[in-house]
């Protein structure tokens, strides 16, 4: 871990071309923050960061089925999403936009240095084109056979069963994904990123990812096996703008959604240290090489984070075949680890809002709230492999384990302690019984935590998990109500006072290591042992104006007068610490209300009515 104690934590950037659905919280959302609020916990300076991506075919493909500009469609959907992320409790420092002044500046840098250190070459492509609306047809917007290993569904970018690098004329039968028919390919001018003579820069630094999970790691040394120049201009009138002369000026030429969108996490940050006061601020989490930057997001991004972004930095530290020279921004670091997860599904099928297979994070946390699905998605989500989200599933998780398991313990082990004492009860000595959960709690810090710190989040919620079943069989076994009707059971050091206390002691236990996966949770029952204050930050949403101590260059800039929400927070001063809390003797207890709500069980088989079941 970092020398300086700072960690970067770098979430993907969700499109504002519609409300976000839970597949995408299941890759990038609920992951990153389990770790980002770990990390707090662990006494490390975090820097999260984020925004909605607003750039490209996608944002102009939605805004012309509403019917409405592009830019209005982006703030309105915008604001929804920064809504969902806040309301799902994720911690952002900076949850921000790529339609800013801030961010077009620091993309134009970038792509300044890689052009003046010769990574941007000029070259006549061939484009593909719409014949119904004349407009270019992004590489990803387009499907066909693959050529190589015959696949059916390849995209015009990359074939994602044999991993490679395609043109989209390359495509055998090339359809257009928007309105299925076959697009034209004109010749057109374009600056690409030259990819092969970063080739060996990409490979000494690929080969020495170590600790990548296995399927980031095979699927990102395929790339290198097919790297050709990757156009990063679009025949497109939306987006930033080419910081060249002859080109800046040009609406008609924009930079690649996905060449600006990675540069997000730098722009983000430098916005972040803008806004704190100190400009300088972002630079401890890029400049100093000990800093270690994870980044989260779904496997269908994987290409963008260890070959396109990577590619940009050493680039722009002039680390190619070519050399170079530095720029404004200095030598940035690489990610240290790519955090990739699966697909959610929903009745094997990817979640999609075009096809009517999805369930939105609105509807979801206005019904259910925050609690159970970032449990859900903890548990059972597709860290690994893809996972079918279904209803039955989500009811028997959230009744057997979250409310009979977790919340259960809680409530009777409080409720017990209340009615007996009116506070936490003074132990006596302990049992080999006693010492043997106390124990089991106390190293679950070390085996939850490692977990964590190696972002297997599935793998440490079912260790605690395991504590808690243990904590309820512990309760089962020395039957406290029974003991409550013995002589002298209320007095201090009785039986009776020593189990509840060792049962409170590992409820609170619990608790601390449950508090990056169930933040609104834990400061309940923080709350409900009779503690006060702010235990786990949760986010804010603040509307802040587009100031930028940088102004982009070219034709169709931001409004620099524009006001937009962000996510941010002040999570230093929470209480939360990744150690053992001694519950002390005599501290008041409430009688504690109902923590877990249980779903009716019909819901399994039925589906709320926004999202029913398919028969």
């Amino acid at each position: 871990m970092s020398e300086t104690n700072n960690v970067l934590v770098c979430v993907a950037w969700p499109y504002a071309n519609g409300p976000r659905h839970i597949g995408h919280v299941a890759g990038f959302g609920v992951p990153s923050d389990v770790f980002a609020r770990y990390q707090r916990m662990q006494g490390r300076n975090v820097l999260m960061v984020s925004g909605t991506d607003e750039h490209g075919t996608p944002l102009q493909v939605q805004a012309d089925k509403e019917g409405v500009p592009v830019k209005e469609m982006a703030d309105r959907y915008n604001r929804q999403i920064v809504q969902d992320l806040a309301g799902l409790g994720l911690s952002y420092d900076l949850f921000t936009r790529t339609t800013t002044s801030n961010h077009y500046a620091v993309v134009q840098e970038l792509f300044t240095g890689l052009y003046d250190n010769g990574y941007m070459i000029k070259e006549t492509t061939l484009g593909a084109i719409s014949p119904s609306t004349g407009r270019t047809l992004p590489d990803r917007y387009i499907e066909g056979t693959c050529p190589i290993c015959g696949a059916t569904d390849a995209r015009g970018d990359q074939c994602d069963n044999c991993g490679n690098q395609l043109d989209p004329h390359e495509l055998i039968n090339p359809r257009s994904k928007i309105n299925g028919e076959t697009p034209d390919f004109i010749e057109t001018e374009h600056f690409l990123l030259d990819l092969p003579s970063l080739h060996d820069a990409l490979k000494t630094w690929l080969e020495g990812r170590e600790d990548w999970r296995p399927n980031v790691i095979k699927f990102s040394l395929n790339l290198l096996e097919d790297m050709r120049p990757r156009a990063m201009t679009r025949d497109i009138d939306w987006g930033v703008p080419v910081p060249v002369e002859g080109w800046q000026d040009n609406n008609a030429k924009k930079l690649y959604v996905w060449f600006d969108a990675v540069i997000g996490y730098l722009s983000a940050s430098i916005e972040w240290a803008h806004r704190t006061g100190d400009d300088d601020a972002w630079k401890a989490f890029w400049q100093d090489p000990s800093v270690p930057g994870y980044y989260f997001m779904g496997k269908d991004n994987i290409t963008f984070h260890s070959q396109i972004w990577p590619a940009e930095l050493l680039g722009y530290a002039g680390k190619g075949a070519k050399g170079g020279a530095a720029h404004a921004f200095g030598e940035l670091n690489l990610p240290t680890e790519i955090v990739s997860s699966e697909f959610l599904t929903m009745s094997g099928s990817k979640f999609s809002s075009s096809k009517g297979v999805v369930i939105y994070v609105k509807d979801f946390l206005a019904e259910f709230g925050p609690d159970a699905l970032r449990y859900f998605i903890s548990v059972a989500g597709p860290e690994n492999t893809d996972t079918d989200f279904t209803w039955d599933e989500f009811v028997r998780r959230t009744n057997n384990e979250l409310a009979n398991g977790w919340g259960n313990l809680v409530n009777r082990t409080v409720s017990m302690a209340h009615k007996n004492f009116g506070e936490v009860p003074t132990p006596g000595e302990l049992t080999e019984t006693d010492q043997k959960l106390l124990d089991l709690a106390a190293e679950a810090f070390d085996v939850v935590g490692r977990n964590l710190g190696d972002a297997k989040f599935k793998n440490g919620i079912s260790h605690v998990m395991h504590v808690v079943g243990e904590a309820n069989a512990y309760i089962a076994e020395t039957e406290p109500w029974v003991l409550a009707k013995e002589e002298g059971a209320k007095e201090p050091g009785s039986r009776l006072s020593t189990v509840l206390w060792t049962a409170l002691q590992v409820v609170s236990d619990c608790n601390t290591m449950l508090t990056p996966y169930l933040p609104h949770l834990s400061q309940r029952i923080h709350e409900t042992l009779g503690r006060e204050g702010v235990w786990a930050a949760e986010p804010e949403i603040r509307e802040v104006t587009d100031s930028s101590p940088a102004a982009p260059i070219g034709v169709g800039t931001p409004d620099p007068a524009q006001t937009y929400p962000v996510i941010t927070g002040d999570y230093t001063a929470q209480q939360a610490r990744w150690a053992r809390i001694d519950v002390v003797p005599g501290t008041a207890l409430a009688k504690p209300a109902p923590l877990v709500a249980k779903l009716d069980p019909e819901l399994a088989e039925t589906g709320p009515e926004w999202a029913p079941v398919q028969k």
